[in-house]
């Protein structure tokens, strides 16, 4: 009951400060931050869910918002007109940079202040293990 209670308040946790402060869902967040660290910063949508943990018909939906708000831009692939190009823009990477404090120390005063070095290393190995088993093809982007 503990974990299934982590699991459900800390992203929401993490949601709420980044619409509080930003304006932006954690979810978004996460489709900018992937670009943010993509070569060119673009990807192609597919991959950009698996990276954001979301379907592409949610991808899809969020990436409509960051495109009005002229944070991403879509394209078609060049080298495959079947897939459409995710690119972050300059500003997108602006509200990334101006995102990221406030999550970043959000994160660590939820998570990482509440333990010690020891359980911070033991919740890096619990992770793993967690992960190898819930992704044992290593698809997770993250792994």
């Amino acid at each position: 009951m503990t974990l299934m209670g982590v699991l459900m308040r800390l992203p929401a946790a993490l949601d709420a400060q980044l619409l509080r402060d930003e304006g932006i869902s954690h979810f978004e967040y996460g489709i900018l931050a992937g670009l943010s660290e993509a070569p060119d910063r673009t990807l192609r949508m597919s991959r950009l869910a698996i990276l954001a943990e979301g379907s592409l018909a949610r991808l899809s939906q969020a990436v409509g918002r960051l495109e009005k708000r002229g944070w991403v831009r879509r394209s078609p692939d060049p080298t495959d007109g079947r897939y459409t190009l995710a690119t972050l823009t300059e500003e997108g990477w602006g509200k990334i940079v101006a995102s990221a404090p406030g999550h970043v120390e959000n994160v660590r005063t939820l998570v990482f202040d509440t333990l010690t070095k020891a359980q911070v290393r033991q919740l890096l190995e619990i992770g793993r293990r967690i992960l190898g088993a819930t992704d044992p093809g290593g698809s997770c982007p993250t792994r």
